[in-house]
């Protein structure tokens, strides 16, 4: 099965793709990470494609995606989950990556980026603050 876990930054992609790892299990792979698949960019996208097809049907792969280019990666099949988060939890999230500071610039381009993915169509809409991942994982798995 391959899940696409989709969503802002410090929206709680990772926190679920860890809970659902663990309960389903599956390998996740993280927004460009695959570029490692392949010295050159074209091929480790190529390479990457195929192992997405490839799970669709097959072993567990949950690709964890905060931009919008790498929606378009997933191939027909994949289950598609949105997670979301209000824009004030998000920005706290930053803030605490960024050791208590958010500066201004990084809080006006979470503001333009917040509600980005809401037009796609998804199998799951996530709460990233109180969603459950076990009783999500259960859904899927049915």
């Amino acid at each position: 099965m391959l899940i696409g876990i989709i969503g802002e930054n410090c929206s709680g992609k990772s926190t679920l793709a860890d809970a659902l790892k663990t309960a389903l299990p599956a390998e996740v792979v993280t927004g460009k990470d695959y570029l490692r698949m392949a010295k050159s960019p074209v091929d480790a996208e190529r390479i990457f494609r195929e192992k997405l097809r490839t799970a669709v049907t097959g072993e567990n792969l949950i690709y964890v995606i905060s931009e919008p280019e790498q929606v378009r990666l997933l191939p027909e099949g994949a289950r598609r989950i949105l997670v979301k988060a209000d824009l004030d939890t998000i920005k706290a999230r930053f803030a605490a990556r960024m050791r208590g500071n958010l500066p201004a610039p990084v809080a006006a381009m979470l503001e333009k980026k917040h509600g980005m993915f809401d037009s796609g169509a998804y199998e799951f809409i996530y709460d990233g603050v109180n969603g459950d991942p076990k009783a999500l994982a259960e859904q899927l798995t049915r």
